[in-house]
């Protein structure tokens, strides 16, 4: 379909004829949107996920839109924060589309007036919780999970929920020591989130923390890292890694097991809005429509390999295959201002003085 809107703006038909070909729900002058697109010849993209994973979505829509060049810039969600905050306190300009795993990062900028408002087409095909203000969209459905190396950590061992991984590092402390990884929450937003979720599900987690710092736990910034290391045995266990990348590594890596927890598994939704300041807006919406669209979310949950999170979406990875894995104990993490609170510089810095409190608690044997 989108095919069909970018041949038919390119070809310059009459409007009656580009309305014709719209899909569903997209305004009669979505035609008008296209050939601004193709004036502006280009569109930013800030992005939390690696270009080469990118690539199929970068490819597929450059076809679509071949007068529309892509710009596309990936680095940690953090980093990716700091840029687009300095850049915009500049006023020279920064990135049309802000794509980040770091959801509460981006609500915050969302709620301190960085973005775009626009009611994407496409809207109606999302969870009500994807959808904040009509400026900010969920995009993928990605789980938290373990891993662990199959070959040195017993199945008796594999912890099915997070009290269990805290009752096991606890209890072997000599087999865990130095062993047990996680992301760093100071340098991953990601990391960050996930943890303040954590506090709203698990009862246990002072006792984990405290069994972190038992353990004399390793951080690392990105998921990459942790899984090369558990995968080769420097590490023995991970916890709160991101599931899209560990599943598509675990299918071609005898040595990568994973586990969904059982008694309840967040999921995260990679957030996209489009910069209020934004030098090629109409790109950077025909780019939000394709990412959301059923062409972009097939892409997504096929050869990207995270997971789609439309509910008409036949592939691979989808929302709809982990629910039926999981049912009720699946917590998506909503696109929302809730998330956000823990972001106050106040609470930030509290809440991690209370952590590292906490591990240094358990690693004293207080």
């Amino acid at each position: 379909m989108f095919a069909r809107i970018a041949a038919f703006a390119l070809l310059g038909l009459s409007g009656a004829a580009l309305a014709q070909s719209l899909p569903p729900g997209y305004p009669a002058d979505y035609g008008q949107t296209i050939a601004a697109a193709g004036k502006e010849g280009k569109v930013v993209i800030y992005s939390a996920l690696d270009t080469k994973a990118a690539q199929p979505l970068i490819k597929d829509f450059s076809a679509l839109y071949p007068n529309v060049k892509v710009e596309y810039n990936d680095m940690n969600s953090t980093e990716m924060y700091n840029r687009f905050i300095a850049e915009a306190a500049s006023g020279q300009g920064s990135a049309d589309v802000m794509w980040s795993s770091a959801m509460d990062l981006q609500i915050k900028l969302v709620d301190d007036g960085h973005a775009l408002a626009y009611a994407s087409p496409e809207a109606s095909k999302l969870p009500g919780w994807a959808v904040y203000k009509n400026q900010a969209y969920g995009t993928t459905y990605e789980p938290a999970v373990f891993i662990y190396n199959k070959r040195l950590v017993t199945a008796d061992e594999v912890p099915q929920d997070h009290a269990a991984f805290a009752k096991l590092i606890a209890t072997k402390v000599d087999k865990f020591k130095g062993k047990v990884t996680t992301y760093d929450i100071e340098k991953s937003g990601v990391g960050f989130m996930f943890v303040v979720q954590d506090t709203k599900y698990f009862p246990g987690m002072k006792d984990l923390e405290k069994a972190f710092g038992a353990s004399s736990y390793r951080v690392y910034a990105s998921t990459g890292n942790m899984l090369e290391k558990v995968s080769s045995g420097e590490h023995l266990l991970g916890y709160n890694v991101l599931g899209s990348y560990a599943l598509v590594r675990a299918k071609k890596d005898p040595a990568l097991g994973v586990v969904l927890p059982k008694d309840y598994t967040l999921v995260l939704s990679r957030v996209l809005f489009i910069g209020k300041q934004a030098k090629n807006p109409n790109a950077a919406k025909l780019w939000t429509d394709y990412i959301l669209s059923q062409r972009g979310q097939k892409l997504i949950g096929g050869d990207v390999e995270l997971f789609s999170i439309r509910s008409d979406v036949d592939a691979e990875y989808t929302a709809a295959s982990l629910a039926k894995q999981l049912g009720p104990n699946i917590k998506p993490i909503p696109v929302s201002a809730e998330i956000v609170g823990m972001l106050d510089q106040k609470k930030r810095l509290e809440f991690l003085g209370d952590w590292k409190a906490t591990l240094q608690a358990g690693a004293s044997g207080k």
